[in-house]
């Protein structure tokens, strides 16, 4: 499974969604690779599930086929595990 976390320019808040992501992996036993990066290079970038900002989620939604979650605290780990469960449940993963 490919996971992407996205921020404006895919620098500082999407690398610190990429550990908060990395360690549910870890923690969930789940095979996946997790990688951070831009809105623009996200939108061109195949993955299984996107997790994003509130403001960046509309966008990013109408521009990849796959689904995209929304994240209000990137630092919250149980936030983005309650996320990445809702995919995992939606999704049949």
């Amino acid at each position: 499974m490919k996971i992407l976390a996205v921020c404006g320019f895919g620098v500082g808040s999407s690398m610190v969604l990429k550990m908060s992501i990395d360690k549910v992996v870890k923690e969930l036993g789940l095979n996946a690779s997790v990688e951070n990066t831009d809105l623009s290079t996200a939108k061109a970038t195949p993955a299984d599930v996107y997790f994003t900002s509130h403001e960046l989620l509309p966008e990013l939604k109408a521009s990849v086929k796959t689904p995209v979650y929304p994240v209000k605290k990137y630092m919250d780990v149980n936030e983005v595990k309650e996320q990445l469960e809702k995919f995992l449940n939606e999704s049949g993963e």
